[in-house]
């Protein structure tokens, strides 16, 4: 059953319009939707718009049988038994164009996406690209700089020869849990041996996996979890969060929901940050 938003008699309780006493009128913006009644006719309606004409702002207010009449905006309406003079609705200004990008950088609005250069910049696999891409998209595009999947940092040592790096052809890697005695170290100097000097440059953050790049509290937490030796990283943090963790689309999910959680380079952690612009800068220059 539709409810009837006019009311079942806005003039029960009031002998005339003319008996009623005079009081000031407050000032009520005339949003759609809101029912008044015109004192001098005693047309109730709701507000349909509100419009010029004739050069002043006037008020289209539709009855309960669909008709309409227009009358001139202020004094001479009552909402509620209470007198009103009607005003124009204050519009909210249209949103300005963000001043920044996601990685702070200055905001270049309408500029056309450089073409590609031939230096690339390569990540582990797609977590990695796509948290690149939310928070440096931006600059990459404006830059002209491509990022491609490495799919693991075993095939570096290939891919390097492959690519065939050189002055001009550069290539930045960005490497998970790059640590002093682990195996990412071992193979990311064997690649920069293999390459011409100055023409690949292999940077990392300590973590176990680009997740914990994303700081804690964007997703409830003081601290990541230390998972056990032995365990599959992502489906024990899962478990630790309570989130389902019984198949690879469960990872998915849940790398999406964290993703969700960047709004921006502040929602990172500095050992990530710095290294992705450092990566920018050695392919960009």
């Amino acid at each position: 059953m539709n409810q009837d938003r006019y009311g079942s008699d806005v003039l029960r309780g009031a002998a005339s319009t003319h008996h009623r006493p005079t009081r000031t009128s407050r000032p009520q913006a005339a949003e759609t939707g809101l029912v008044v009644e015109e004192v001098t006719t005693g047309w109730v309606g709701a507000v349909v718009r509100v419009e010029k004409s004739g050069g002043v702002h006037v008020v289209v207010l539709e009855d309960r049988r669909g008709r309409t009449r227009t009358f001139p905006l202020g004094r001479g309406f009552w909402l509620d038994g209470e007198p009103v003079a009607l005003t124009a609705p204050v519009r909210a200004p249209a949103p300005g164009r963000p001043t920044r990008t996601a990685s702070g950088s200055v905001a270049v609005h309408d500029a056309r996406a450089r073409v590609a250069r031939g230096s690339r910049i390569w990540v582990e696999g797609k977590h990695d690209a796509e948290l690149v891409e939310k928070v440096w998209g931006d600059d990459l595009r404006l830059e002209g700089v491509v990022v491609e999947l490495l799919d693991g940092v075993d095939n570096l040592p290939d891919a390097i020869r492959d690519f065939a790096p050189e002055p001009g052809r550069r290539v930045g890697v960005l490497v998970d849990h790059l640590v002093a005695g682990a195996k990412e170290s071992r193979i990311a100097a064997e690649a920069v041996r293999m390459a011409p000097a100055g023409t690949v440059l292999v940077l990392g953050h300590p973590y176990v996996d680009v997740w914990q790049a994303v700081r804690p509290e964007r997703i409830g937490l003081a601290a990541w979890p230390t998972i056990e030796r032995g365990t599959e990283w992502k489906h024990g943090i899962l478990r630790e969060l309570g989130w389902p963790a019984q198949d690879q689309a469960d990872v998915a999910r849940a790398w999406q929901r964290i993703l969700r959680s960047v709004r921006s380079y502040a929602d990172l952690e500095p050992s990530l940050l710095g290294r992705v612009e450092e990566l920018i800068d050695f392919v960009t220059a």
